[in-house]
């Protein structure tokens, strides 16, 4: 009978049966199945072999967290059904002294959070059914070591008892009696360290290890759901922009054994290579085994196939050749599930004596190379379209392809090799702690995480280190995969190295290093290297030009770059720019050949003093603007203003002003009288932008003169115009633009006659406050473009300081008070509206203006996605987010034509 039946009328239906020839649930289902529980669902109606089980959904964790941690009371009857639904598919009973079933509690949100959750495993034992288990099994080694891997996932997970405690106990007992692996030990000895363990939870609680198996499931359960809120699993969340109130799902499955023997196995595999994208069978098993042991990394596990183990140089035997049915069954399944899914798959399965069993699938995480590969490949195969494959590529993640690489001409000293467990390289000081780690980064400084092994409580440290290095674990270990998922290169199973953490130093070749030395990892060959390697720059060729190609034919909105010097300009084109969106002319000024001249200008007490000084800023302004547009050639180029207050300029330090006062043959006291004069109380909303222009016109008068000749001399050269784009900044109403506007204007008209040149250009105005949004109607009568600068916005709507706010906005989104940093992500509900506002009025009047954004959320592809919305032109981002604008410009277009069908 199905739970559909057992549930009572008006009864809320808690949980979902699957396998044993039927399944409620299916791969649709994951809001309330979560992944795991969705996908299991979907293989039973594969007709896949999986073992029975239940998904107790994630509406019961959402009314677990509003009861306080309370389970409803509808539940139990629920789940006691479903256990005897599986306990008949598989002759056994849950409890059951003679015939015992055993089970698996696992986690499983609707997005895949690998690692980040608890699991129980091997539940329903204790003193009495392991004995059984034992007389069934014929093998009491299995038995006890089931039940002591029960124990102490169990003890950890549930009662709170350390794992390093257990694993101390462990490894103590087979350094004592000269054992090397847990397969060296005996019944015997199982018995031993299962006694040990059962002490050592004593000491720990006061109370004895839990032999009620019902009380065991409950507890269970519990966890796993209270395991949603762990610290580890909030940080994920919070990288990876998954909702809190999500929730995840509890899965309940009868346990298979993959250490029964030298017959049974377990093992994780792709059914692509998820580091490259290949289209091959890749992953990793382990022979008399269980699953824990592949992902901890506590034994080196082996290849599945004879080409990757001849590839590795590893001389244990495949899955391939030691299972060949099974491979070839194996084989077959993964077919099936791409086929079903249209995607890689990630599968983790067991073998218990010789037959295959299926305990889970799910789109597996990647690089971006090998995301890149597989939806172009896949594309090719006519698997998927275009489109979709567009849309499966995370546009944050091509930022982890921009970035240098080892140049293969440096000279490289090995320290180690290990498995290149996630390409890329970096270069970093040795941490071996999360926690430090992440204090580092915070003081700006680059490291490389150092670990035996990580697990779940160190995703903080693997964030905000540069790279990885494991002595243990394989390629599908947790270092592994999280590192691939966060686009971190990772070096796994150095099992050179030696860590001595109490020391704080590794060692490896007779090569001995400390905290604080710089190390370099390539996780695309395994080496760890002494010292800084050189880099060399990306090229962005093959499937990513392919998929690039495609996104630029389905987005709508044009992709510009902010870029300053000639050296922006030219990445900018290589990654694909439309154009420059921002030019800050005052970071030219900050130039040390420059900077005097503009300090002269400064300090002048008159205007004509403004003007001499001024006139030898031109030369090296218009020398700036001509190399842009050269590199630009006939693409628009949008030019700043100078925007900041002049205070930024002057030395603010006594030894500085004396130096400086020097090289200028002023006195320092007049130079410090000055920066005194110019210093304000609050300089982001004083003395800057169009209020500098207005209060000093003869410095936007040189900056428009070094424009429009520089832009009439490349014009000249080229035999076609330069796409000049004059933007004044901090504009707040039509009467400032207006007062600017005439003297550029004049300033273009003098040099058209001088130089017998026609310009083409346009004058237009970055709206950063709100009362700009407010009054666009009114501005846009004079501005010929509008480019929302979204940081000053954000700063103004919120009258928050972008640099003072850090201390205290995590605390905000910790707190569910922001869902996003605003300065990250547009604020849609604020921000958002006022840039409607804005869009809206300023159209009204002038119907062809164009509208764009530069500043940091012209490169946020949610930000992107408002822009699509709300109608701009074009996204203007730093050169390096270019591809990342690109991609989620297309993403958006193909977001909007989805909502209408």
């Amino acid at each position: 009978m199905s739970q559909a039946k057992k549930a009572s009328a008006g009864t809320p239906k808690w949980v979902y049966s699957f396998g044993a020839g039927a399944s409620e649930g299916s791969a649709a289902m994951k809001d309330l199945l979560g992944g795991k529980g969705a996908n299991l669902a979907e293989m039973a109606n594969l007709d896949l072999p999986v073992p029975p089980g239940f998904t107790i959904t994630t509406d019961v964790c959402a009314a677990y967290y509003k009861n306080s941690g309370g389970l409803p009371d509808e539940l139990r009857p629920q789940v006691d059904a479903a256990l005897q639904v599986v306990g008949e598919a598989t002759d056994r009973e849950f409890g059951n002294p003679e015939k015992p079933l055993l089970v698996s509690v696992r986690s499983g949100a609707r997005a895949s959070m690998p690692g980040m959750m608890d699991t129980v495993l091997n539940l329903g034992l204790n003193d009495e059914t392991v004995e059984a288990v034992a007389r069934q099994s014929g093998d009491k080694r299995f038995a006890y070591d089931s039940y002591r891997r029960f124990i102490q996932m169990y003890s950890d997970v549930v009662l709170g008892v350390g794992h390093h405690l257990f694993e101390d106990i462990l490894e103590n007992y087979r350094n004592l009696n000269g054992y090397s692996l847990d397969t060296d030990l005996s019944a015997g000895d199982w018995l031993e360290i299962i006694d040990a363990y059962k002490s050592c939870v004593e000491e720990e609680l006061g109370e004895p290890f839990p032999q009620d198996i019902h009380a065991q499931l409950w507890g269970a359960i519990a966890a796993v759901f209270g395991s949603w809120e762990t610290a580890r699993a909030k940080t994920y969340r919070r990288l990876h922009a998954i909702p809190d109130d999500w929730g995840t799902a509890v899965s309940i499955q009868a346990m298979v054994f993959g250490n029964m023997g030298d017959t049974s196995a377990t093992g994780v595999a792709f059914t692509r290579n998820p580091s490259t994208g290949a289209k091959e069978l890749y992953g990793e098993f382990l022979l008399n085994a269980q699953g824990e042991d592949v992902v901890a990394g506590i034994r080196t596990p082996q290849s599945l196939t004879e080409a990757a183990r001849l590839e590795a140089g590893d001389d244990k035997p495949s899955l391939e050749a030691v299972m060949p049915e099974v491979f070839a069954e194996l084989s077959e399944v993964y077919d099936k599930l791409e086929a079903r899914y249209h995607d890689m798959q990630d599968v983790e399965f067991t073998v218990e004596e010789g037959k295959l069993w299926m305990l889970q699938t799910r789109s597996g995480k990647r690089t971006v190379n090998a995301a890149l590969k597989i939806a172009v490949d896949m594309v090719g195969e006519g698997v998927i379209s275009k489109e979709e494959a567009v849309e499966r590529i995370d546009p944050n993640q091509l930022d982890t392809l921009l970035h240098p690489t080892l140049d293969p001409q440096a000279e490289r000293t090995i320290v180690a090799v290990g498995l290149p467990a996630s390409p890329g390289a970096a270069v970093g000081e040795i941490v071996f702690n999360p926690d430090e780690a992440e204090k580092l980064v915070a003081q700006g400084k680059s490291v490389i995480l150092v670990r035996i092994e990580t697990s779940p409580e160190d995703i903080h440290g693997m964030h905000a280190a540069a790279g990885i290095l494991t002595t243990r674990g394989g390629m599908t270990s947790h270092a592994a995969v999280v590192a691939r998922g966060m686009g971190r290169p990772c070096v796994s199973g150095a099992g050179t190295v030696h860590i001595d953490y109490d020391a704080q130093i590794m060692s490896s070749g007779g090569e001995t290093l400390k905290k604080g030395d710089v190390i370099t990892v390539d996780g695309t060959t395994g080496q760890v290297l002494k010292g800084e390697v050189a880099m060399v720059q990306p090229e962005l060729t093959g499937d990513f030009a392919t998929l690039m190609g495609w996104a630029d034919k389905l987005r709508r909105m044009k992709v510009r770059a902010n870029a300053d010097t000639p050296r922006d300009a030219a990445q900018a084109r290589e990654f694909g720019a439309e154009g420059i969106g921002l030019c800050r002319t005052e970071h030219m000024f900050f130039d040390h050949e420059r900077i005097l001249a503009v300090r002269e200008m400064i300090l002048a007490e008159s205007e004509e003093g403004r003007r001499a000084a001024l006139d030898k800023i031109l030369p090296m302004q218009r020398d700036d603007f001509a190399e842009l547009f050269e590199i630009m050639g006939a693409l628009p180029v949008t030019i700043r203003l100078l925007d900041p207050p002049l205070h930024e300029f002057l030395p603010q330090h006594d030894e500085e002003i004396a130096q400086v006062a020097q090289a200028l043959g002023t006195s320092a006291g007049k130079l410090k009288y000055r920066v005194g004069e110019l210093k304000e109380f609050n300089p982001m909303l004083g003395h800057r932008g169009c209020r500098l222009a207005i209060t000093y016109p003869e410095i936007t008068e040189m900056q428009a003169r070094a424009i429009f000749e520089a832009a009439a001399d490349v014009g000249a050269r080229a035999g076609k115009p330069v796409a000049v784009e004059v933007m004044i900044p901090l504009i707040a109403s039509r009467e400032e633009f207006e007062f600017l506007k005439t003297r550029i204007v004049a300033v273009a008209d003098a040099v058209q006659e001088e130089k017998a040149a026609r310009l083409t250009y346009q004058i237009g105005t970055m709206i950063e406050l709100p009362r700009a949004c407010l009054r666009a109607h009114e501005i846009a009568r004079e501005a010929e473009f509008f480019s929302f600068g979204t940081n000053d916005l954000t700063q103004t709507a919120y009258g928050l300081s972008r640099d003072d706010s850090a201390s205290f906005l995590g605390a905000y989104t910790a707190r569910g008070i922001f869902e996003v940093d605003p300065f990250v992500s547009i604020d849609r509900l604020g921000v958002g509206e006022l840039m409607e506002i804005g869009v809206r009025r300023g159209r009204e009047t002038r119907p062809d203006i164009k509208l764009g954004i530069c500043g940091e959320h012209a490169g946020d592809p949610g930000s992107i996605d408002f822009c699509e919305q709300v109608g701009l032109d074009y996204v203007s981002c730093s050169p390096f987010r270019l591809p990342v604008a690109r991609l989620a410009a297309a993403q958006a277009v193909l977001r909007r034509k989805q909502a209408k069908s």
